[in-house]
């Protein structure tokens, strides 16, 4: 445990003196260019807060192109800031090219954090997806006459339509995936639904299925 929080505290302590050293710089580079007063500690401020959203988007996992394309343009910006103030760019001097790249970050960090707060989310995908049923042939039953002096016959009772095998099998998948998704059995009622059957052959596969 001890271990731990010092190995914590000596990583706090380093990104603290970093993010420091850091700040400085970008705030010296910005005065050097021409931004005076409260306008030169803004720049740091726009660069870290543009790498804390290129940060958080690529630890979500989405968009990660965008959140490297972000994070990387903030990451030079503040490297730059830190070795132009080293010594080898003269601050009393600053190139033209370098008062026209610092005027013009807030509107590149404004689009940055822009796309990065409103890429749109992918939507969520069913991990199992279920095709329709195979097509039912269903042929028509003959037609029996009766004799016209013979006593009227009972209305005959239809015998249960068979199954096919494939639509057994089909509804075997869809039960599995549903009781592996809920962790429990799949009724008769959504089972139909899924199949887009009549009811009584809905009852005649689960049936089949118990």
């Amino acid at each position: 445990m001890r271990r731990q929080l010092a190995r914590i505290d000596a990583v706090l302590i380093q990104a603290a003196i970093a993010g420091a050293l850091s700040f400085a710089h970008l705030h010296d580079l910005a005065e050097a260019a021409g931004q005076h007063g409260w306008k030169a500690w803004a720049y740091p401020i726009s660069v870290d807060l543009l790498l804390v959203a290129a940060w958080r988007r690529l630890r979500s996992g989405r968009s990660t192109v965008s959140g490297w394309c972000w994070f990387l343009t903030a990451l030079i910006a503040s490297l730059g800031a830190n070795v132009a103030t080293a010594g080898l760019l003269d601050l009393d001097a600053i190139p033209a090219w370098l008062r026209i790249l610092v005027a013009g970050w807030p509107a590149i960090a404004f689009l940055g954090g822009t796309l990065l707060a409103h890429a749109p989310v992918p939507a969520e995908i069913d991990p199992s997806p279920v095709t329709g049923p195979p097509e039912l042939v269903v042929e028509p039953e003959p037609a029996v006459d009766s004799a016209p002096d013979s006593p009227p016959q009972p209305a005959p009772v239809p015998a249960p339509t068979a199954v096919p095998a494939a639509l057994v099998e089909h509804a075997r998948k869809v039960a599995t995936a549903h009781q592996d998704r809920t962790g429990e059995p799949i009724d008769t009622d959504t089972l139909r639904a899924r199949l887009g059957v009549p009811p009584a052959l809905a009852r005649q596969i689960a049936a089949q299925l118990a």
